[in-house]
């Protein structure tokens, strides 16, 4: 439909599989699980509930009457029991028993953790897939030597494979964090109206350990470990504060390593996939804007200052809840992960694609590296017999002269010819031009990338494996 607004994160960006996570669908169709899994461990636990109310809630668990509940919900004004009476109507034997003792909060919020936990998985998933093409990028060229730059000037050479490892280790660390979330992962259970699961209390007749099991029962049906052993009415909203924090962090490492490629594009050493009818500009059509790259810094920029929305939430909570919470957490938390996930697609299609200009890379290096080599030549020439601060002196003054011959006549970098002309420097061109190879001034840069793709990045690698061959597609 074009008559209405329609999220450009949906429409754009993000992947099907995480837009179906947050949709209508999967979150009513949670809410009559959680209300199966109710009725069932209430059932365990001696509550008069038959199986025929079971097996007819479980048979109408996926066919779910919206137009009934949407119209229920015009009269109440309340989504939960507009669900239950809806559910209700399908299942006249159960009707009696759905929501048992429940609160909004027990389908609500539970279904929330649960697509969250989802939607981490999908995103960790995918970040495995980005660790993996940035290992075989990075062990393809941990040998190219590279000019570095520090402030955006030359420095000290690296490799090109080196300089990916940094991307990944950043992806590490968010690796590490989602790891950590998905593995402590716990469900609300059933708390009540205030966290003190009095209503359960009344149910089974003030037996404490019943009630207590209740919530172990219940995180077990649906795929759970346990669940928060205290809550009000909600689980903390701090928790989302932690989830989104993993999303910012994601987006922080993204942003870093696209704005590497829009600098390294610029100097045509490396470009992101450019396809063959793709226009980079309406005006310039020799121009190949990094468009991908730009965009994962835009939807980056999105997800970091998005992760305010929980903090603030769960900052200005009143005591056992308030709803101050529901719109802005409807809103800001699938939107972060539909963000974060188009940011990924972007990453492993950027990845796949890249292209990279050894001849420029080369150019640019040994127009530079007779300035990283003085340190080298300075010692040769101590060694046999030179004055090191007459050298060191001498050095500085024709570095000077020859940065002004490049920057204000445009010439080559004639450096070397200068010091071979100095007869304090006991050295000639030629001897100078052996120095000059850039393999002798990458430092360890070769064994780092291979050291570290090989001790942690290969362990994730195969222990992720069967989620590995992710391939994304950019929709624009």
């Amino acid at each position: 439909m074009n008559d209405i607004y329609q999220s450009p994160l949906a429409q754009r960006y993000a992947s099907k599989e995480m837009q179906q996570l947050f949709s209508n669908d999967k979150k009513f169709r949670t809410w009559r699980r959680l209300w199966i899994a109710l009725a069932q461990s209430e059932q365990e636990l001696g509550l008069d509930i038959t199986d025929e109310q079971i097996n007819e809630l479980i048979a109408h668990k996926d066919d779910i009457n919206y137009e009934v509940a949407k119209q229920r919900e015009k009269e109440v004004r309340h989504d939960v029991m507009s669900h239950v009476y809806a559910y209700g109507c399908q299942c006249p034997k159960a009707k009696g028993i759905i929501h048992l003792g429940a609160t909004s909060c027990y389908v609500g919020d539970n279904t929330d953790l649960i697509i969250m936990h989802e939607a981490l998985q999908l995103v960790k998933n995918k970040l495995v897939n980005v660790m993996a093409q940035l290992e075989k990028f990075a062990l393809h060229y941990k040998d190219l030597p590279v000019l570095a730059f520090t402030h955006f000037q030359p420095a000290q050479p690296t490799t090109l494979g080196k300089r990916a490892s940094i991307w990944a280790q950043d992806l590490l660390m968010d690796y590490e964090e989602i790891t950590y979330l998905l593995e402590h992962k716990k469900l609300l259970g059933c708390k009540g109206t205030t966290g003190t699961q009095a209503s359960f209390m009344e149910l089974f007749d003030k037996d404490s350990e019943k009630v207590k099991k209740l919530d172990q029962l219940i995180a077990e049906k649906m795929g759970y470990k346990e669940c928060f052993p205290v809550s009000t009415q909600t689980y903390s909203r701090k928790y989302d504060t932690r989830v989104l924090h993993v999303l910012s962090s994601i987006a922080q490492s993204a942003h870093k390593f696209s704005n590497d490629i829009r600098l390294l594009q610029h100097l045509k050493e490396v470009e992101e996939p450019f396809e063959k009818s793709q226009i980079g500009s309406s005006a310039m059509a020799y121009k190949r804007n990094p468009m991908r790259s730009e965009r994962m810094a835009s939807l980056a920029n999105y997800v970091i200052s998005d992760a305010m929305n929980p903090a603030i939430t769960a900052a200005t909570q009143w005591f056992e809840r308030t709803l101050d919470d529901s719109a802005n957490k409807r809103i800001s938390i699938p939107e972060a992960f539909l963000a974060i996930d188009g940011i990924l697609d972007l990453y492993l299609n950027i990845t796949e694609g890249l292209v990279v200009y050894p001849k420029v890379i080369e150019a640019h290096l040994m127009n530079e590296l007779p300035f990283m080599a003085t340190e080298n030549i300075m010692m040769d020439c101590v060694k046999v017999g030179g004055d090191r601060q007459e050298l060191h002196e001498a050095i500085r003054v024709h570095s000077m002269a020859a940065g002004r011959v490049v920057k204000e006549e445009g010439k080559p970098n004639d450096l070397l010819q200068r010091i071979a002309d100095d007869p304090r420097f006991p050295v000639t061109l030629e001897d100078l031009q052996k120095v000059m190879k850039p393999a002798n001034f990458v430092g360890r840069s070769v064994q780092q990338t291979e050291e570290f793709f090989a001790e942690y990045i290969d362990p994730i690698l195969e222990k992720e494996k069967t989620v590995l061959g992710i391939h994304a597609q950019i929709n624009v």
